[in-house]
Parts: C-alpha cells; sequence; structure tokens
C-alpha cells in the first residue's frame, strides 16, 4: 500500500540520492545559512558527500536557469532551490518572488523532476534570519522525501 496514515512519517534514507542545489548569492550571508543547514540535514539523511552537486547563481531569477541545466543533464534524484528576496520600496520584490516561484514550479513539473524551492521572501532581514535555519533544512527533508516517493510510485 502506498498512503501512509496521517501525520505518520518514516525515516528519510537518502543514501543512493544524487541531489543538485543552486543557490542566489543575493542576500548571500542568508544564502549561506540556507545552504549550510540544507547540506547538514541532506548528510543527515545519508545523502553522500559526493552525490550533492551544489551551484551558485547570482540571484532568484536566475535559479531556475540553472535548474533547467540541472535537469536536462540528467541523474539528479531532486533538485533544490535556495535563495532569499526581501521586498524593498519598489515593485521588484513582487516581480522577482513570482517569476522565480513560477519558474521552480514550472520545471519541477515539466521535468517530473522535484525541486524543493526554498527561496524565501520576506518584509525585512529579521524575517530572513529568523527562517533562514528552518527553510534550508525544510528543504533538505522535502527534496529527499519526494525523491524517495516518486521512486515508489514509479516501480508501483
Amino acid at each position: 500500500m502506498l498512503h501512509a496514515e496521517k501525520g505518520a512519517t518514516q525515516p528519510l534514507n537518502g543514501q543512493t540520492l544524487r541531489i543538485g542545489i543552486v543557490q542566489a548569492r543575493w542576500n548571500e550571508g542568508i544564502t549561506n545559512a540556507l545552504a549550510d543547514a540544507c547540506r547538514k540535514e541532506l548528510l543527515a539523511t545519508g545523502v553522500q558527500p559526493d552525490a550533492i552537486h551544489h551551484v551558485m547563481v547570482a540571484g532568484a531569477l536566475e535559479v531556475p536557469v540553472a535548474l533547467q541545466a540541472m535537469a536536462e543533464r540528467g541523474g539528479y534524484d531532486a533538485l533544490i532551490a535556495l535563495g532569499c528576496i526581501i521586498r524593498g520600496e519598489t515593485y521588484h520584490f513582487e516581480l522577482v518572488a513570482n517569476e522565480s516561484g513560477a519558474g521552480v514550479t514550472r520545471l519541477s513539473l515539466d521535468y517530473k523532476l522535484p525541486i524543493a524551492n526554498a527561496i524565501i521572501t520576506t518584509e525585512n532581514l529579521e524575517q530572513a534570519i529568523a527562517r533562514q535555519t528552518e527553510k534550508g533544512l525544510d528543504a533538505a527533508r522535502v527534496a529527499v522525501e519526494m525523491a524517495c516517493l516518486l521512486r515508489t510510485l514509479k516501480q508501483a
């Protein structure tokens, strides 16, 4: 049976997974903390260090094109998008947040590949700092969980 009881969780096992990470440099202090937490959690789930491919791009709008290149290259069980968009005084925040998010979702669906979206969007730096570690952990867990689920569904 493929479904789990609501609220039931199984230990995550990423031992055989290959994961790609795309990290935006913009707001690098935050994105480095996201990446550090994400990498530590991937390792904690059993993902092997040499099975994690981590690349950097300029900002959140560039994340989808790097994800696309990884998806086209193949060989990944899941990808992770890391970035930080902090609201400013102009409409630019909405544009970057909406377009980067839509790009990540479209790629996931087009390539039938799990992509954990941890491009955080906040009103200010304090909110970003408060979320940086937990969102990095969440991204790793989501990537491993979804990669394992899709493997199971393909074998069913």
